[in-house]
C-alpha cells in the first residue's frame, strides 16, 4: 500500500507532519483533501512552501474518491490528510477506506466541540461519522506523533465526557 498515513488534522501540512510524521514515513508527496484549498492556488502555494520538497496534491472529495484507488497502488509513499472528520468520513463512504487505518490528530475546540484528548475535541458529529467509519471497517486511532501511542477510538470514546 502507498498511502502510508490517512490523518485528519486542521492544520493539514505543519511542523507534526512535515517533521515527525515525514523523517518517520518518509513520504513522496502528501495529498491534501479539502473542498476549499481544491480551489485556491495561492493557499495550496503555501502548503507546498512548508511541504517543499515533498510533491503536494490538492483534490476535492469528489476528485479524491476517483483517484484514491490509483493512490493506493501508487509507487509514491503517500501521506492523505482531511482538515475535519466529515471530509474524511465522505472520502470513505461506500466502502473506499474499508480496513484502513486512520489517525486523528489534531482538532481543536470549536462550536460544539468537547475535548476528549488535549488535542482532540469532538462535536456529537464527529463522533456520528466516526462510529459509522469503524462500523464500515475503517481503523480509528488518535496520536499526535508516531513515538506516541496509538489510542484506540473505544478507549476516546468510553473516556470522553
Amino acid at each position: 500500500m502507498s498511502i502510508v498515513l490517512y490523518r485528519v488534522d486542521e492544520r493539514l501540512i505543519h511542523g507534526q507532519v512535515v517533521i515527525g510524521w515525514a523523517h518517520e514515513l518518509r513520504p513522496d508527496r502528501y495529498v491534501v483533501v479539502d473542498q476549499e484549498l481544491a480551489t485556491s492556488d495561492w493557499e495550496q502555494d503555501l502548503y507546498r512552501v512548508g511541504a517543499a520538497p515533498t510533491d503536494v496534491l490538492f483534490a476535492d472529495v469528489e476528485e479524491a474518491r476517483s483517484r484514491l484507488p490509483e493512490w493506493q497502488t501508487a509507487p509514491e509513499r503517500t501521506i492523505l490528510l482531511t482538515r475535519d472528520i466529515e471530509t474524511m468520513w465522505a472520502l470513505s463512504r461506500g466502502g473506499l477506506l474499508e480496513g484502513e487505518a486512520i489517525n486523528l490528530g489534531g482538532i481543536h475546540p470549536g462550536p460544539d466541540r468537547v475535548e476528549v484528548l488535549t488535542f482532540l475535541h469532538l462535536s456529537s458529529n464527529d463522533r456520528d461519522r466516526l462510529l459509522e467509519m469503524e462500523a464500515a471497517g475503517v481503523v480509528l486511532s488518535a496520536r499526535e506523533l508516531p513515538d506516541a501511542a496509538k489510542i484506540p477510538l473505544t478507549s476516546i470514546l468510553r473516556d470522553a465526557p
